[in-house]
């Protein structure tokens, strides 16, 4: 598929243990850095745009930095940060390196907790200044602040509005920027809400720090804070009094997981990765709950707090699709479900002729979905081999046998990624050519004029590798029909919550339908739609609707497949071509705990997703109608 973007990834460690614990059982007191490390690079999938970390040292004396923060940008983010990190230490004599008191004392990043982020820009901003985590810096350690995440808000001009009429003044119109004002607000309140109860009882000087930091209450701050916030998220955070915390969106939009034990507490955006890193099951592994925060405070003691009623459970369908890593347990069975499902649509497309029929997958997502439909496949054929035997009427010969049961599914490894186009070395027509041979092909694959080709995608969302690459060079093995095969549904909407997804031409099932409107006469369903949209584009987007949905609805979605399939065959194709989807029903059988289709349905799960839709419908129409 045409590369999306990946979601952001978090990473959070709380050490339980002093440093000296870790020098003695694991031979280093970096036991928490190098854990940080490894659950970054096992989520790099999620960050190619840039990374950072944080560190917080607990019980610093005055004048010690206490709070330590390391960004770079680029896909070698992670590996920069971390040699940045170990060059302190590079110098250091042996007994001075596994020293855990010296470190303690005098080394940066010698902490007990540690923050990790992995960047995917979603908003087209860019910079180290965009790259987390955050830090918002006061002389009180309690209202220093370090926080990052995961997250996309869709009601940013709501938010910066209520704060700025409040008298703060964000540094910058960006959701990140907005969001720690908002928490760092909070979290001065807080401090100073006991900073008087302190003073109230009498307290002065360091007594009033200790009372500050010992009472110090999170989830007030977290509870405040997010009320309003409209869009998938996971916050995590780090104070500059030892506190940390992740809070995740009511609706369960973005995920969260967590581990703890004696030694450590753990969490990150993907469940594979704690279980790498620390060599755990998936069932000590737990999943942050819609509106819950993991809070611990600087004694490291854990709770799980409901920091936001949660709502119906939205959990996003294409972490299960594609962005988390396809080695989780529950993801891996997902998958395959989903390419075990389309086995009656593809028998329909080639006609029930399994016989002459190479099925292959476009790397590299896609695999397990491709090891799912070939296992239907043979479920199918084996059915299939029983009435033919139970067909015969007679004791069946060796030879009647042997020619029954000597067909097999076949499958070839067709298409080959096998080059990254670097699009600095041509522009133009030499760049177009180039980006055609992005994939390659298995010569000798399949009798050309007599196989037919059924490849199966994840997701198709702008077609655009398609048309460009992947039809063309498939075309050249002589394929009688090639049946893309997409196990998702059609992408017909923007998301909002996290993914660079936003407008509305970009979906090659948004052109399709648009097309088929001009086709049929029946432009006036674009002017009807438009016009609902601006009718209610001044009512709280609480009360908005979905009014894009017209434009899909006069049609099948077969119709719609089949209008794609001509949009996105290149001119001198000989082939045959035909796309087949998952019905929507099938990914909910797939993915029965992820119930978030808004991609594919247009049922968004908060209201600011509406509104955002709206727009982006507006503005299509208003550029390429009103021009």
């Amino acid at each position: 598929m045409e590369q999306l973007k990946h979601e952001c990834g978090v990473a959070m460690i709380r050490l339980l243990k002093p440093l000296e614990y870790y020098e003695r059982k694991y031979g280093t007191w970096m036991y928490g850095l190098n854990k940080l490390y490894l659950l970054m690079e096992k989520q790099h999938n999620r960050g190619q745009e840039g990374a950072g970390l944080a560190c917080v040292k607990l019980q610093a004396d005055a004048g010690e930095e206490y709070m330590f923060r390391e960004r770079a940008l680029g896909a070698g983010a992670i590996t920069e940060i971390f040699d940045t990190v170990h060059a302190h230490f590079r110098d250091l004599a042996p007994e001075q390196l596994h020293d855990a008191g010296y470190a303690k004392k005098c080394l940066p990043f010698a902490g007990e907790l540690y923050m990790g982020h992995l960047r995917y820009s979603t908003t087209g901003k860019s910079g180290l200044s965009y790259v987390h985590p955050f830090l918002r810096r006061n002389n009180w350690r309690a209202k220093n602040l370090a926080l990052c995440g995961n997250f996309n808000l869709t009601n940013v001009d709501e938010i910066f509005a209520d704060i700025t009429a409040a008298g703060q003044h964000p540094r910058k119109y960006a959701d990140t920027y907005i969001m720690l004002e908002q928490v760092g607000h909070r979290l001065d309140r807080e401090v100073e809400r006991l900073y008087g109860l302190a003073v109230a009882e009498g307290l002065t000087g360091m007594d009033i720090t200790r009372y500050i930091e010992d009472h110090i209450e999170l989830a007030n701050v977290l509870r405040t804070s997010s009320a309003k916030w409209d869009g998938g998220y996971v916050i995590c955070g780090l104070t500059g009094s030892g506190e940390c915390f992740a809070v995740r969106d009511p609706w369960g939009i973005r995920p969260g997981y967590w581990y703890q034990d004696d030694e450590i507490m753990v969490l990150a955006s993907e469940r594979p990765v704690i279980q790498t890193a620390l060599n755990v099951p998936a069932d000590s592994v737990h999943e942050l709950q819609p509106g819950q925060a993991i809070l611990l405070n600087k004694k490291g003691e854990m709770r799980l707090v409901p920091v936001n009623e949660p709502k119906p459970k939205r959990a996003c369908s294409f972490e299960r699709i594609y962005f988390s890593r396809g080695s989780d347990r529950d993801i891996y069975r997902e998958r395959k479900a989903l390419g075990e499902q389309l086995v009656q649509p593809v028998l329909r497309a080639i006609g029930h002729d399994v016989e002459h029929t190479v099925f292959s997958f476009i790397p590299n997502t896609a695999e397990v979905a491709f090891y799912g439909l070939l296992e239907g496949f043979d479920n199918y054929l084996n059915q299939l081999k029983v009435r033919r035997i139970e067909a015969l009427g007679h004791q069946p010969s060796h030879a009647e046998l042997e020619r029954i049961l000597s067909q097999r599914i076949r499958s070839e490894k067709v298409a080959i990624k096998d080059i990254k186009l670097r699009t600095f070395i041509a522009e133009g027509n030499t760049r177009d050519d180039l980006a055609a041979h992005v994939y390659d092909i298995t010569y000798g694959s399949l009798v050309p004029g007599v196989d037919n080709l059924v490849i199966i995608d994840d997701s198709i969302v702008r077609g655009t590798t398609l048309k460009q690459s992947i039809i063309g060079i498939l075309d050249r093995l002589g394929p009688k029909k090639i049946v893309i095969v997409s196990s998702s549904p059609q992408v017909r909407y923007p998301d909002y919550y996290g993914i660079d997804m936003s407008r509305m031409s970009e979906f090659i099932a948004f052109r399709a339908a648009i097309e088929l409107l001009k086709e049929r006469g029946m432009q006036a369903v674009v002017e009807q739609a438009y016009r609902k949209c601006k009718e209610q584009s001044a009512l709280p987007k609480e009360q908005m609707v979905n009014y894009v949905k017209d434009i899909y609805a006069p049609f099948t979605d077969e119709e719609i497949s089949a209008k794609m399939a001509g949009l996105l065959t290149p001119e001198g194709t000989r082939a045959e071509v035909q796309i087949v989807y998952q019905p929507l029903e099938g990914l909910h059988r797939a993915c029965p705990d992820h119930a978030g289709d808004w991609y594919f349905s247009g049922d968004y799960p908060t209201p600011g997703g509406v509104k955002m839709l709206n727009r982006a419908f507006m503005e299509y129409v208003e550029q390429v109608y009103q021009a």
